[in-house]
């Protein structure tokens, strides 16, 4: 397994590349292609031409959740890969918006109809579902935790009443290795626990070898940062690669702890597994 970061907040290399907030992971397993996210416009194609990766043999999309940050390059992906199976679960096109820095909607920047009348064709995703040999696509994860999974700062509309968003379309990747499961984060809004008890459930995995991806620490609260990091603590992981939502602040903490088991995913990053 092969994965490369296409778009992230930051830059690895001094290549000539585009960092933007957002995520976007390129996955190649068991001789298939898959795009994980597709950061938040259209300078993903200008990254993965610099990178040198095609992205008209893709084997597939998978949307880790309706915001526009991890949704706003796939109009360009799709185009560019001149029709594609999209993964995701119904709810994406629920209308989003945050509160800080300032009110804004935060959702997916197109329409259905505009993306499947360019070659998107989604395949809905509630329950888990494993796409290739050993790659999972988590489908709705249990809320198990008491103290993660509801950030007030995002909301959904119900009328003209705000709603905290319930994210039940966070979608994570769970890849099954030899030393354990590899835990892939969009953005973890149901939360990192959660999302790793339930991959442990889904791949029958009981050993964690490593997360990769958005963990959203970065703007948790802080019981939520102290229990995560203590659970970390007993995974004994021998890979973590957090970026994205995770934060300078919590990227730089983890390094502490963890030392060379600990990378930087930026743009132009590439990890590989056995």
């Amino acid at each position: 397994m092969r994965i490369k970061v296409l778009m992230e907040n930051s830059v690895l290399n001094p290549i000539r590349a585009c960092g933007e907030h957002g995520l976007a992971l390129l996955i190649e397993t068991q001789g298939k292609r898959f795009l994980f996210d597709t950061g938040q416009s259209e300078r993903i194609v200008e990254n993965a031409l610099t990178m040198r990766e095609e992205l008209r043999d893709l084997d597939g999309i998978i949307i880790s959740h309706g915001h526009y940050d991890h949704t706003g390059g796939l109009k360009a992906v799709i185009e560019a890969a001149g029709g594609v199976d999209v993964y995701a679960h119904p709810d994406i096109f629920t209308p989003r918006y945050g509160k800080e820095p300032f009110n804004r909607y935060i959702g997916v920047p197109f329409r259905r109809e505009d993306l499947e009348s360019i070659g998107a064709r989604f395949i809905p995703v509630v329950e888990p579902v494993e796409v290739v040999p050993g790659l999972w696509i988590s489908g709705e994860v249990p809320r198990r935790t008491d103290f993660e999974g509801r950030d007030k700062n995002l909301y959904v509309l119900e009328g003209d009443e705000e709603r905290v968003d319930p994210f039940r379309d966070d979608l994570s990747l769970y890849a099954t290795l030899a030393e354990g499961v590899l835990v892939i984060l969009g953005c973890a809004h149901a939360g990192v626990v959660n999302i790793i008890e339930h991959a442990k459930e889904v791949t029958g995995k009981k050993d964690v070898y490593g997360i990769l991806g958005g963990t959203h620490l970065g703007l948790a609260g802080e019981e939520q940062r102290s229990k995560t990091i203590e659970y970390f603590k007993n995974l004994n992981l021998k890979f973590l690669a957090p970026n994205h939502c995770t934060g300078l602040a919590i990227i730089s903490e983890l390094r502490a702890m963890y030392g060379d088991k600990m990378h930087f995913a930026s743009v132009g990053a590439e990890f590989e597994f056995e």
